[in-house]
């Protein structure tokens, strides 16, 4: 399994990259977040053309299972945060 970089290690490097402190970094990666996730609540995609798309899916209601008990189930409809990668983000990791 391959090593999962955390968050203050991407504002770090963020930060080094831009020429900015480790903690201007950080509030780069904070900002990032909060505006992402802004418009992901209000129901609006995010477009970062070449690296993917953030947006909001709607998952139906459907009938599932108790896997303990066996017996049939209702689940509601919900959302669910979805990122569909860009064409060069696949390029990039194949």
């Amino acid at each position: 399994m391959a090593n999962a970089m955390k968050k203050s290690q991407l504002g770090a490097v963020l930060g080094e990259k831009m020429g900015v402190s480790k903690k201007q970094g950080m509030e780069w990666v904070d900002a990032f977040v909060e505006i992402v996730t802004n418009e992901m609540r209000k129901g609006n995609k995010v477009n970062i053309t070449g690296f993917g798309i953030f947006k909001v899916a709607d998952r139906k209601a459907r009938e599932g299972r108790n896997p303990r008990t066996g017996e049939t189930i209702h689940i509601k409809a919900s959302k669910k945060p979805r990122f569909t990668p860009g064409k060069l983000l696949k390029e990039a990791i194949l």
